[in-house]
């Protein structure tokens, strides 16, 4: 019992020890084995995930390219049907003339189904030399990075926020 208070003294955001040091506080006589048992049966001893840090990058700043086709600028939009489904679409946009390429709509749009859209599309207008996104799971991931890179297309992430 005293390494149990002393683990809520030096770590008291800790899950467990501060549960059970708040049930036995309200006046209940529950062992820590039965609040122990409480506790996993509730799955609040499964550690939450932490969200991943973006890799250190030095963003250029925005320029307005001299050719077309040379910069493709790519994103996503989402909304909602009347009976709330909700769907996302995947907009291409050239920017030297700022002229949409395509959009691909969908409900769930992973990296593979990016990579074969661009696919499409650079079979209509050829593969950019740069391409602008965001940094959303579905460019930062590592699958699209090995296909811009087979294609010697230059990812530029913008700036977070």
């Amino acid at each position: 019992m005293d390494v149990l208070n002393e683990l809520t003294d030096k770590h008291n955001r800790w899950g467990f020890p501060k549960c059970f040091k708040r049930i036995r506080k309200l006046g209940y006589s529950w062992n820590h084995k039965r609040v122990h048992r409480v506790y996993t049966a509730l799955n609040l001893n499964l550690r939450r995930k932490t969200r991943r840090r973006l890799p250190a990058r030095n963003p250029q700043p925005l320029r307005v390219p001299n050719a077309l086709g040379h910069m493709w600028s790519m994103d996503f939009m989402s909304d909602k049907l009347h009976n709330n489904i909700r769907f996302r679409t995947f907009n291409v946009i050239d920017d030297y003339n700022r002229e949409v390429l395509g959009i691909d709509i969908g409900t769930s749009i992973p990296s593979l189904r990016v990579i074969r859209y661009l696919d499409q599309l650079a079979q209509w207008h050829g593969y950019p030399k740069q391409i602008r996104v965001d940094n959303g799971s579905e460019f930062t991931s590592s699958v699209f990075a090995d296909w811009a890179a087979a294609h010697n297309i230059f990812i530029d992430y913008i700036e977070p926020g």
